[in-house]
């Protein structure tokens, strides 16, 4: 965190021909939030930035915890940046990890970048443009432990990224022990989050689901976390994910995910 820095501001999108605002959050010391439009879209704390507001980005932290030993540094590529809560829980977390975020909007990360910098020693890259043209162009030989894809915000999704060849391109960048994390934000009916689910399922190995434990009642609104996997879905994950919550949480995997899915 810059001392003195006025990290709040605002700046005109090009791209949406929307405004991205950086305002305190004055219930939380050190913490900022980003909107665009009228929308809140980003929470980041620079105080502590370990610690992750919104629920569904805390289960996605959750879920990178598990893929290697407490503070070993491991390779993320974030496909939609925000204001990159995740990649700076990462730094936060696992100290020198290799990390690439994507944003199609310039003046967005741009912006992020200025008022919200990352900390000193921070390895990060940051490549504009489209989701899957950018994973395409990055080097043959770069592969990832978690590939994280936040770009779905309702049942209008990007068709070129919302199939099962995206999803087979993103599983090739995977290590062996790699995980695809997609977050699914969806309407009461899950439309969305089915089809996703069954384009995972059909592209990966193993696929499991994992929300606040009502979101699968198909009732409310809200968002739902797929983790796509090469190898089984392990037993001892869901376990995990269950213990730490947000709760009360749901993990689906196998015949349990059938119902999602198809």
């Amino acid at each position: 965190m810059s001392t003195g820095q006025n990290h709040e501001g605002r700046r005109f999108l090009r791209t949406t021909g929307q405004h991205a605002a950086i305002e305190a959050d004055t219930l939380i010391d050190g913490a900022y939030i980003m909107r665009i439009g009228d929308a809140e879209q980003s929470h980041v704390n620079l105080a502590h930035p370990a610690e992750i507001f919104y629920e569904y980005l805390r289960r996605i932290g959750n879920v990178v915890d598990l893929l290697a030993p407490g503070g070993q540094a491991i390779t993320a590529l974030h496909l939609g940046a925000g204001a990159l809560t995740l990649a700076r829980y990462i730094e936060a977390t696992r100290p020198g990890s290799e990390q690439h975020a994507v944003e199609l909007e310039r003046e967005l990360l741009d912006f992020v970048l200025q008022k919200l910098p990352m900390p000193d020693g921070t390895r990060l890259e940051t490549h504009i443009g489209d989701a899957r043209e950018t994973l395409a162009g990055l080097p043959a030989e770069l592969t990832f432990d978690v590939v994280i894809l936040d770009i779905f915000s309702g049942p209008e999704a990007p068709a070129h990224i919302a199939c099962q060849e995206f999803y087979e391109e993103a599983a090739a960048r995977l290590r062996p022990d790699g995980v695809l994390i997609v977050n699914v934000g969806d309407e009461a009916a899950l439309t969305l989050v089915r089809s996703q689910a069954a384009a995972m399922r059909r592209a990966m190995p193993d696929v499991a689901a994992f929300a606040e434990a009502g979101m699968f009642a198909g009732r409310y609104p809200g968002n739902i976390i797929l983790v796509g996997t090469r190898r089984p879905w392990p037993a001892e994950w869901t376990a995990e994910l269950l213990a730490r919550g947000p709760h009360p949480a749901a993990v689906l995997s196998g015949v349990e995910l059938d119902r999602l899915s198809g």
